[in-house]
C-alpha cells in the first residue's frame, strides 16, 4: 500500500433494461447462469422485465427501456428492485455509479396509480443539484407516461408555493427507501425508525465500496505550485470531462476565471450563486460522461473523498482520479482512504496510459 509520507510543505444514462428474449438458445442461457454464479452479479444476459418482475412489454415501452443493458453490473437492482415494487422498504448501501437512482425510478414508477392534483410519491435528497438530476431521471423515464408530473423542490427559491402544495398535497408514507454510497453502522440504527421492517443491503467489506474502473493518483506538492500543475494536467491529459473539487467559493471563482483566460471551457458552480444560475450552468455538465476528477484540495474525509471521486468511473466505464497533496493533514486523510477501502493510491507518474482511464 502506497503510503503518502510528510516530508516538506506541501501545502450521479441510468441503465437501460432489455426485454427477455424468449427464444434464446439453451448454450447462452447457460452461459449467462455460469458467469452469474462466477462473478457474483447478474449476467448481462439473464434479465429481462420479468425478472424484475416490472410491469413487462407495455411497462418498458412506455418507459423507453426496451434497449439492451448497457453495463453487466447489476446487482444493486438485481436485489432490490423485485422487494421495492411490493411495497417493502429498502435500506441499501452501494458504490457510487451502480444504479441506486434506477431502482427507486423505476419501482416508483411501477407502482405509482396518478391522480390528478395529488402526490404520489416523494424522493428527499441533500443537495439541490441531485434533487434536479432525480428529477430530470424521472422526467426521462416517465416521458410516454403522460399523467406522471413531476417536479423538484429546493431552497433558493421563493418557499411559499413549494410549503403549500407539500401541507395540502403531501400522501400518507407507507414506503420508504434509502440509498446511499455510505452508510455507517452507526447511522444504520437511525435509518430503522424511519422504516417498518425493511430489506437491509450493506457493503461491510469497504474494499467493495471503490469503482474497479477508477485509477486513483496523489501528487505532492506546494500550495504555490497548484495551479501549474493543474494546468499542465489539463494539457497532457485525454478527457471528455472533467470535474475539479475544492474548498471554498473564492478558490472557484477564482481557478474558473484563471481557466477562461486560457480558453478552456470552464464551467463554475458554487453556493455563492443563485439557485437559477446554479441550475443553469449544472446543466452543462455530463456527468455520465465525466472520466477524470481531481481534488485540486484534498476532502477532509475518506468519506467526503469516496463519493467525490465516484463521479468518474461510474456503471463500470474507466476513469481517473487525481488528488493534490499539500500538507501533512492532506496525507492523513488519503493514508485513511488507503487504509479503510483497500486501495493502493500511487503518485502520479510522469507518464500515463491513456487506456488505463479512457474507454478504448
Amino acid at each position: 500500500m502506497g503510503e503518502v509520507k510528510d516530508n516538506d510543505a506541501y501545502e450521479e444514462e441510468l441503465l437501460d433494461y432489455e426485454e427477455e428474449v424468449e427464444h434464446a438458445p439453451d448454450s447462452v442461457s447457460a452461459k449467462a447462469a455460469a458467469e452469474s454464479a462466477k462473478k457474483g452479479y447478474v449476467g448481462i444476459h439473464s434479465l429481462g422485465f420479468r425478472d424484475f418482475l416490472l410491469k413487462s412489454h407495455n411497462f418498458s415501452k412506455k418507459t423507453g427501456l426496451d434497449k439492451p443493458f448497457l453495463s453487466k453490473d447489476l446487482e444493486v437492482q438485481h436485489e432490490c428492485i423485485p422487494q421495492a415494487i411490493l411495497g417493502i422498504g429498502v435500506i441499501c448501501q452501494a458504490k457510487s455509479g451502480m444504479g441506486k437512482t434506477a431502482v427507486f425510478v423505476l419501482s416508483t414508477l411501477q407502482q405509482i396509480e396518478p391522480v390528478a392534483g395529488q402526490v404520489a410519491a416523494f424522493v428527499l435528497c441533500h443537495t439541490r443539484e441531485l434533487a434536479y438530476q432525480i428529477c430530470h431521471e424521472f422526467e426521462r423515464f416517465s416521458t410516454h407516461l403522460p399523467d406522471v408530473k413531476v417536479a423538484v423542490f429546493y431552497s433558493g427559491v421563493h418557499i411559499k408555493v413549494h410549503k403549500d402544495i407539500l401541507k395540502n398535497k403531501c400522501p400518507h408514507i407507507v414506503q420508504v427507501m434509502l440509498f446511499s454510497a455510505t452508510l455507517s453502522k452507526e447511522i444504520r440504527p437511525v435509518c430503522n425508525k424511519f422504516m417498518q421492517g425493511p430489506m437491509e443491503i450493506y457493503v461491510d467489506d469497504e474494499a467493495k465500496l471503490t469503482l474497479h474502473g477508477l485509477v486513483q493518483h496523489y501528487i505532492k506538492l506546494t500550495e504555490i505550485e497548484k495551479n501549474c500543475k493543474l494546468n499542465d494536467l489539463l494539457d497532457a491529459l485525454d478527457f471528455n470531462q472533467v470535474v475539479i473539487f475544492v474548498k471554498s467559493v473564492n478558490r472557484a471563482a477564482e481557478l474558473n476565471k484563471v481557466w477562461v483566460e486560457c480558453s478552456f471551457p470552464s464551467i463554475c458552480i458554487h453556493s455563492g450563486m443563485s439557485q437559477e444560475e446554479r441550475l443553469t450552468r449544472y446543466k452543462g455538465i455530463d456527468i455520465d460522461h465525466v472520466n477524470i476528477v481531481i481534488n485540486y484540495e484534498t476532502p477532509d474525509s475518506a468519506d467526503t473523498y469516496l463519493h467525490r471521486v465516484g463521479r468518474a468511473g461510474r456503471f463500470g466505464t474507466k476513469g481517473l482520479a487525481i488528488t493534490f497533496v499539500s500538507s501533512a493533514s492532506d496525507s492523513d486523510v488519503l493514508n485513511q482512504v488507503q487504509a479503510r477501502f483497500e486501495v493502493d493510491i500511487k503518485e502520479l507518474p510522469e507518464q500515463i496510459d491513456t487506456s488505463t482511464y479512457m474507454p478504448s
